[in-house]
């Protein structure tokens, strides 16, 4: 059988957040995120969940290092819970750096990569109370926190990651509100996306201090834009703002060293020109070693009116883009299912970003899985989606794109933010009541895919 090699050296991981998978919400001295808040605020949460259980990951985390090793993961992306560290955002809390030292001790003895993520959505709730993202001085608060990360575990981990797709937290937390912390004031997820990208310049100034040798970068939620029709004029303008609000605001201050013309032009009413500061720029386009991205889908959009009227929208200044049906396969989250535009994101990226190391640093599916009588799980679309989605990324390796690693999300099923526990995206099954956990058939295709370094 013809196989689709990939380069040696091909990072092959997983991935998880710490508020999705640990649990254990008030061990050891942890204090409220603001997604526990959220989760207290009637109709927030799909099935009223809540962090606990999550995957009960902070009790049996060396298990969890265990799957990794059968599974053959060179690499494991975590996040750090930032109330562990620095409960309600003031002082260091030694014991919960301690979970973060024994995890990274068992991974490195288990001959797997620690990938740390510092920010995936868990912002300290005490800060929220002083304005959240909305404030410029909680960008001050991350650098603070990543010192005392970075402090801890710089010793032993070399690649490090400030932000987890800064979009959701800054629009679909502050201006939908289906994220936490649920506000709906689109001039302050405005400033969300501009201060949470102060905090990854403020948070990488401190990398680099205090961990030379690291390879440090941020991962984004990227998605290409497809027009309904490509004649139109509207319709056109409609693929546009949707690219600049989800692509580029973040992509060009940070590597191109400024916003686009067109964003500051179109956020001017909510009062982004007025928000960047004098070394701001400098701050958040600082060189990076890498860039890591999230696929989960792309959009296909028009300016054309559909009869609804959503009350709230995460699309500030594009508040009339609608989203046409395609009829396209869907997963389980409604999410139409486009291979292709891997790699046609893939390609755009090694075009206008050129010399950038890329990860895909999340990609995968949520499914029905149903568990058969001899208990074994044989998650068939979930492979289907994993299988297209690596031959895409094959393709762009094949055009000359500097791709470097994909990490599948997620290694454990767990807390799907909104959709609580209804929404399944692991290679391993969790049994929330026993917290027994199963390796569905998508975990074994992977493992084999791993120790061939290869796609059959």
């Amino acid at each position: 059988m013809t196989q689709l090699l990939f380069p040696p050296g091909f990072v092959w991981g997983a991935a998880t957040a710490a508020f999705q998978i640990e649990g254990s919400t008030t061990a050891d001295g942890r204090t409220d995120s603001i997604w526990d808040a959220f989760c207290r605020r009637p109709g927030a949460i799909a099935g009223g969940d809540t962090g606990e259980p999550g995957a009960d990951h902070f009790r049996r985390m060396h298990d969890d290092v265990g799957l990794m090793v059968e599974l053959g993961l060179n690499a494991y992306r975590f996040s750090v819970a930032w109330p562990r560290v620095r409960p309600d955002g003031g002082a260091v809390n030694p014991a919960g750096l301690a979970f973060y030292d024994r995890l990274v001790d068992a991974l490195l003895a288990a001959g797997i990569d620690p990938w740390i993520t510092l920010y995936h959505w868990d912002l300290p709730q005490a800060l929220e109370e002083r304005g959240g993202w909305a404030n410029r001085d909680t960008a001050q608060r991350f650098a603070d926190y990543t010192e005392a990360v970075t402090g801890a575990l710089g010793d032993r981990v070399r690649h490090w990651g400030t932000l987890n797709e800064p979009w959701c937290s800054a629009f679909m937390g502050y201006a939908q509100g289906t994220h936490a912390p649920g506000r709906t004031e689109p001039a302050a997820a405005v400033a969300a996306t501009h201060h949470l990208l102060l905090a990854h310049g403020l948070g990488l100034r401190v990398i680099r201090e205090l961990v030379p040798d690291a390879q440090a970068g941020l991962t984004l939620n990227l998605y290409p834009v497809r027009v309904a029709d490509p004649t139109d004029p509207a319709d056109l303008d409609a693929a546009r703002r949707i690219d600049g609000l989800q692509n580029r605001i973040f992509l060009d201050p940070l590597l191109r060293g400024a916003y686009p013309e067109d964003m500051l032009a179109d956020l001017a009413p909510f009062g982004l020109p007025e928000l960047i500061g004098a070394d701001d720029a400098k701050l958040i386009g600082a060189p990076i070693d890498y860039l890591g991205f999230n696929y989960y889908r792309d959009y296909f959009v028009t300016a054309r009116p559909d009869g609804t009227e959503p009350v709230h929208t995460p699309w500030v200044s594009a508040e009339h883009v609608r989203f046409p049906d395609r009829g396209l396969p869907r997963t389980a989250c409604g999410w139409d299912v486009v291979p292709e535009g891997l790699t046609e994101l893939l390609l755009r990226l090694h075009r206008d970003y050129p010399g950038m190391p890329l990860y895909i640093t999340e990609c995968g599916a949520a499914y029905e899985d149903r568990i058969a009588a001899d208990g074994s799980i044989a998650d068939d679309a979930r492979i289907t989606f994993l299988n297209s989605h690596l031959r895409a990324a094959h393709t762009a390796l094949a055009a000359g794109v500097d791709l470097r690693g994909f990490f599948y999300w997620s290694l454990l099923d767990n807390f799907e933010w909104a959709e609580g526990y209804a929404k399944r995206f692991g290679i391993v099954h969790v049994d929330y009541e026993t917290q027994v956990r199963t390796p569905k058939a998508s975990a074994q295709w992977y493992s084999r895919v791993i120790a061939e370094h290869a796609v059959p």
